[in-house]
C-alpha cells in the first residue's frame, strides 16, 4: 500500500509542476489551484508512504517520478526538446528508481 501511496505522491507532485508551468504562462487563480492541491496532495502522500519505506528510497523514487513525469509531459505538451540524450537520461532516471525499489 505505501508504495500506491509513493507513486500516487509522484504523479500529484507532476501536476504541481504543471501548475507552476501553468501559473508562469498565465497567473489566475485556476492555475495557482492546480499548483498548491498538487503539492500539497503529493506531500501529504509522501509523508505517509514515509511511515513504511525509508526516507532516502521514498524520497529518491518521489523525486525521480516527478523529474520524469514533468521531462515527459514537457516534451509531450510544452513543445520541449526530444533529444535522444534526454530521452537516455530519462531511462536512466527511471532504471535507478526500478532498481531503489527491487533492493528496498
Amino acid at each position: 500500500m505505501s508504495w500506491m501511496l509513493l507513486i500516487a505522491a509522484g504523479l500529484l507532485e507532476v501536476v504541481g509542476v504543471i501548475g507552476i508551468k501553468l501559473v508562469a504562462r498565465n497567473n489566475n487563480w485556476f492555475n495557482n489551484i492546480i499548483l498548491i492541491a498538487g503539492f500539497i496532495s503529493s506531500f501529504q502522500l509522501l509523508v505517509r508512504a514515509m511511515e513504511t519505506i525509508p526516507l532516502a528510497t521514498a524520497y529518491a523514487v518521489w523525486t525521480g517520478i516527478g523529474t520524469v513525469g514533468a521531462a515527459v509531459v514537457g516534451m509531450i505538451f510544452f513543445k520541449e526538446s526530444k533529444s535522444w540524450i534526454r530521452i537516455g537520461c530519462i531511462l536512466g532516471i527511471i532504471f535507478s528508481v526500478v532498481g531503489l525499489k527491487i533492493v528496498s
